[in-house]
């Protein structure tokens, strides 16, 4: 069993930063792929960016890249997003995942496994 808890959500202005963190528990965070996803109101639930169990190997949307990026420390259990030049429209709940016993980054959230809670990212003026 895997648990995930999200942190670093709230309210920005446009053109600011947030930096969200994952803190897995468990001990299988260094075999597993990690990976951000976000849900806007009244819209499906879409990847953001994920990463691989070493961290050589990331996937990002292309409506976040060159903004948003991807980066996990296995000696904490956690990953981070790193989200810079925030737009409106990048305001969502956005939750972390855990794709255990892989290796192969995907986009596909129903490869993967177990889910946090989310954090809210409100970008507003």
């Amino acid at each position: 069993q895997v648990q995930l808890v999200e942190s670093g959500g709230g309210l920005v202005q446009p053109g600011g930063s947030l930096r969200l963190s994952c803190a897995a528990s468990g001990r299988t965070f260094s075999n597993a792929v990690m990976g951000w996803f976000r849900q806007a109101p009244g819209k499906e639930r879409e990847f953001v960016a994920a990463i691989s169990p070493s961290g050589g190997s990331t996937s990002s949307a292309d409506s976040v890249k060159g903004r948003f990026t991807i980066s996990r420390d296995n000696a904490k259990n956690t990953v981070y997003l790193q989200m810079n030049s925030l737009k409106p429209e990048d305001t969502a709940v956005y939750y972390c995942a855990a794709e255990v016993n892989s290796w192969v980054v995907v986009r596909d959230q129903a490869l993967y496994d177990y889910w946090g809670q989310g954090t809210q990212v409100t970008v507003s003026s």
